[in-house]
């Protein structure tokens, strides 16, 4: 039986609308993002879904209950779908990142696969505990219609790895606040990408 998975990156934060890097930080989201919810919702009421996940860090919480009042359904939280964790940079801009980490930076944009973050972690990490976070999930909703509220970094891997990508390059999939992807798996392990970075919902479009 096939499970239909709805992928939706959390609403915009402040950090984001400034462009500082997140990752384990619990950065809540902006009035801006709680109303591109509260506009996902909307586009979402009237399908059927019959169970809400999101990672365990507030902006992807918050998005994730927005988009489940409407179907009155709780919504479980997954530590293991957190952002990739950045470590010290963590609240900086991409520019104060490669200017203070030059040659370390230089190298995680090239090979973030075995590349480890000063006091975070490298995207194989990432990529393990995602998959494995995933895998369980379609197993245990087969058949079934599930909405997953995470990060920009957690989908680029769940959808590059369905795609068999190089990793190494995951950054180069565009992925937008509270956007909407679609997956249909025939098994934990057999993904078809069905919809990517969709948000036609928002009242004012992104630029």
């Amino acid at each position: 039986m096939k499970t239909r998975i709805y992928l939706v990156r959390h609403g915009e934060t402040l950090w984001n609308a400034g462009g500082k890097f997140q990752g384990h930080t619990d950065v809540p989201l902006s009035d801006n993002g709680r109303q591109q919810a509260k506009e996902l919702s909307e586009h979402m009421q009237g399908h059927k879904i019959d169970a809400f996940y999101s990672s365990d860090l507030s902006r992807a919480k918050e998005t994730a209950e927005i988009i489940a009042v409407p179907h009155g359904l709780t919504v479980n939280y997954v530590p293991e779908l957190r952002e990739i964790n950045f470590g010290l940079w963590e609240g900086l801009t991409y520019k104060e990142i490669t200017d203070s980490f030059g040659e370390i930076s230089r190298l995680w944009w090239s090979s973030p696969l075995t590349t480890e973050i000063p006091s975070g972690e490298n995207l194989q990490a990432v990529v393990e505990r995602c998959n494995k976070a995933m895998g369980e999930i379609v197993s245990r909703h087969a058949g079934e219609t599930v909405v997953i509220a995470v990060h920009g970094g957690v989908i680029r891997v769940i959808v590059g790895s369905i795609l068999g990508m190089d990793l190494n390059h995951f950054w180069k999939l565009r992925l937008d606040n509270v956007s909407l992807t679609i997956l249909e798996y025939h098994g934990p392990e057999k993904g078809i990408l069905e919809l990517y970075n969709d948000t036609c919902h928002l009242r004012k479009p992104l630029i």
